[in-house]
Formats: C-alpha cells, sequence, structure tokens
C-alpha cells in the first residue's frame, strides 16, 4: 500500500512539473499562434473550449494566441477565406507581419488554403490530423446520401440546423457564417481531397502516406503535422465507443475519423500518437491514454519549435 501511494505520489507530482515546466517564454513565437478548428468546431461551449485548455497553456508559456471564427460546416474554400479574413484583422490587431497557423482535422486544409493563397501573411501552417487525403469515414457517408436525392436534402437539413445550434451556444451568429454540411462533407472526401491538393499542393508529399513533404514549401512557409493512430484510449471518456465505432471504417491506423497516412503534410512530427480524434485537441475534457503525452504539452513543445525557428 505504502508503494501504491508513494507511486501515485510520484506521479501528481511529475504531471504537475510537466504542466508549469515550460511556463515563461518557452512557446514565445515571433508570429501569433492561429488556431483553426474541425468540422462542428466551436470557440467554446459552456466553458469548455474546443481546444481545450490548449490557448490558455500556449498563453501562459509566452505564446500570443487566437481561436479563429470559421464556419464550423462548410466547403475548404469557404472557410478558408474566412480564415484569411480573420487572419487579416489579427495581423492589424497585433501589427504581426505573419501568423503561424496550426489546424485540427478540416482546419487543416483550412490552413492550408490561406498559405496557399496568401503565403505572405503566413510563417507556417501545421497540421493537426488534417484531411489531407481525404476520410474514409466521409467516403462512407457521402456514397449512403446520393447527390441531390430527399436523403441528403433531409440530412442536410437536420445537420444544418445541428451545427447552428453549436454556433448559438458557443455565442456566434450563425447568419455571419453560413452553414452547408454538404458541402464540408463533399470536402472531406478522398475524391474531392485530391482535387484540392492538386489545387492548393504546398507541403503534400508525393503520394499516399509518403514522409517527404517539404518543410520549407516554393511559398516560402514552413508546414508541419503529427496525428495519433488510435481510437478508444480511455475507459472513461464517454466520446471514445464513438470515435471507435467510427474507426471500423478504416483498414489501417487512424484516429477513428483520419487515416495516419492521410495526417502527412510537410514535416512529420509524429503519426502515431495514442491518441484519438478528440484527444489531439484535449477533448474530452481532458480525458486522454494514461501513459500517453498530454496533448497540451504536445501544442506546447510545438510552440517552442516554432520560436526556436525564428517563427
Amino acid at each position: 500500500m505504502k508503494k501504491l501511494l508513494f507511486v501515485c505520489c510520484l506521479l501528481t507530482l511529475s504531471l504537475s512539473w510537466a504542466q508549469h515546466s515550460y511556463a515563461g517564454s518557452y512557446a514565445k513565437t515571433k508570429y501569433p499562434i492561429v488556431l483553426v478548428h474541425g468540422l462542428f468546431g466551436f470557440d467554446d461551449i459552456l466553458w469548455a473550449d474546443y481546444f481545450y485548455k490548449v490557448p490558455s497553456k500556449l498563453s501562459q508559456n509566452g505564446a500570443q494566441v487566437f481561436v479563429a471564427t470559421v464556419s464550423p460546416a462548410n466547403s475548404t474554400e469557404v472557410r478558408g477565406e474566412q480564415l484569411l479574413a480573420y487572419v487579416e484583422d489579427v495581423l492589424a490587431v497585433t501589427g504581426a507581419e505573419k501568423v503561424n497557423l496550426i489546424g485540427h482535422s478540416h482546419g487543416g486544409p483550412t490552413a492550408r488554403y490561406v498559405a496557399s493563397v496568401a503565403p505572405d501573411l503566413v510563417a507556417s501552417a501545421t497540421s493537426v490530423a488534417g484531411v489531407n487525403w481525404g476520410s474514409s469515414v466521409a467516403d462512407v457517408v457521402r456514397n449512403s446520401l446520393p447527390a441531390n436525392s430527399g436523403l441528403e436534402s433531409v440530412a442536410g437539413t437536420v445537420a444544418n440546423a445541428f451545427t447552428n445550434l453549436l454556433e448559438l451556444v458557443s455565442g456566434s451568429n450563425p447568419s455571419n457564417l453560413p452553414t452547408d454540411t454538404i458541402a464540408a462533407l463533399e470536402a472531406l472526401t478522398t475524391e474531392r481531397t485530391l482535387e484540392f491538393n492538386s489545387e492548393y499542393p504546398e507541403g503534400m508529399p508525393s503520394a499516399y502516406c509518403a514522409n517527404n513533404g517539404d518543410l520549407l514549401a516554393s511559398n516560402d512557409v514552413y508546414y508541419f503535422s503529427w496525428s495519433g493512430a488510435s481510437t478508444y484510449t480511455n475507459v472513461f471518456d464517454i466520446a471514445d465507443p464513438v470515435i471507435a465505432i467510427l474507426g471500423l471504417a478504416f483498414n489501417e491506423p487512424s484516429d477513428g475519423l483520419v487515416s495516419s497516412c492521410s495526417s502527412h503534410l510537410g514535416y512529420v512530427l509524429k503519426d502515431n500518437y495514442r491518441m484519438n480524434h478528440l484527444d489531439e485537441v484535449n477533448q474530452t475534457f481532458g480525458i486522454h491514454h494514461l501513459f500517453e503525452t498530454d496533448p497540451v504539452t504536445v501544442f506546447i513543445r510545438h510552440g517552442n519549435r516554432l520560436k526556436q525557428m525564428g517563427l
């Protein structure tokens, strides 16, 4: 019993040290960090951030952090234009010349769009489980909803209503952020993602699952990526069973919604964290695999990486 208590105390002290040892200017990047949420994303709902505790911890470590306001569900190009406008506002407010974009899930391609069309405003673009080669889940759902069918119409209406409710609860005005869940679904399919990649190729590897994307692309923007490769990671996380079921759509390592290979972009930092799609942004409420790196720590370390590179 005493040994168990000693181990528990040691773990508690270690976690406390890990959370506070980087405090100060450890992640004080030259340019502001802009976090970009994925499908059905939000800023915060009932005091729960989409990037749970990530913005505050980055700020405590010196970074200037903003959470972008873009449509929870729409095409990559529509979200990208919204993000571009948001970036311009950030630059106007801060006086900075560029930003560091970090996008999760659909936020990955959204950030890539801005880096491609306005590279002079972007120092780096980081994709966290980005849907860079499509998602098998999106393919399955898209194939079950024939284009222009009644089923598609009903599904789109219901999903749009749910998305607008998310916006209202999170304090956003749905009229300012047009919702089109079918367009979002289409954007995340393998077919449409490949078309997107041909239009905005910067940072992409030469083939699926390849690991040769440019760290510094031809547009002078640095590209990074990381992702998880697990679905069920903690028995106490109520979202894990759903993620595990969604993961059945894949016949390869995935985080439940995006395959590890699909997440590759630029310099691949790691593609097999014991994290699922929600763990990667510290959801649900910070519950993640007991023996994996704290997701927030991954973001903080990346902030330090950008700092060391003068970004």
